[in-house]
């Protein structure tokens, strides 16, 4: 059972994604906010999987809420559900962490794709943001194949970036490479650095165009 918490400002948007998600029997939804500091004061009290995050708030924005909660626990999956397919938003977000960012014109059906993907720390994009985000790593520079492939990564860095990209923590890529979370933890850091990324995410992401 997926545990879901849905945060949107609207009452109409947090009720309508209730019920659509109450018709699934793997998703079970354990609460609601209305903005960013609310879901933040509730994490202390509820365990949640899976957060649907909407982006305009009062109080606190999705994006600054999915910075916050990303720092103080980075295992927990936000996915972004807007109707905003704008750059800045989707360059924060993704910048901050998040797990996935879906629009919110979807079909029930492809919404809880989306949750169950994100909850198996896989990275959820639809097409025409993916390609907005590859997109700007391009425009800033990125040679996703030199870089990537040859020059800058050292052997064990190109294993852990596809490890990153299967959607792997760093738990898991330390017991596949018998190495401490901590030593992954740094690896993550140097390939990021390396790459000029800003999350795991966007890693994800340029591995999967090289493949």
């Amino acid at each position: 059972m997926i545990k879901v918490m849905i945060v949107d400002d609207q009452a109409l948007i947090r009720e309508g994604l209730n019920m659509m998600l109450s018709l699934y029997k793997n998703i079970e939804v354990v609460g609601e906010a209305t903005n960013g500091q609310e879901i933040i004061d509730k994490l202390e009290s509820e365990k949640v999987d899976v957060i649907l995050m909407d982006i305009r708030m009062p109080v606190m924005d999705g994006v600054e809420a999915t910075r916050i909660i990303k720092d103080k626990y980075p295992g927990l999956k936000i996915l972004i559900l807007t109707t905003f397919n704008e750059d800045e938003y989707i360059f924060r977000g993704l910048n901050y962490g998040a797990d996935g960012y879906i629009l919110k014109d979807v079909s029930s059906q492809e919404l809880v794709n989306g949750i169950e993907t994100v909850y198996k720390g896989n990275v959820l994009l639809q097409p025409e943001v993916a390609k907005k985000v590859v997109s700007g790593i391009k425009n800033n520079g990125f040679n996703k194949k030199d870089k990537l492939d040859f020059k800058e990564l050292t052997p064990r860095e190109r294993e852990i970036a596809c490890l990153v990209a299967e959607g792997r923590t760093n738990k898991e890529i330390g017991q596949i490479l018998y190495i401490t979370e901590g030593t992954v933890k740094n690896h993550i850091t140097r390939i990021l650095d390396k790459l000029e990324l800003d999350s795991r995410t966007q890693l994800a992401l340029v591995v999967k165009e090289v493949e």
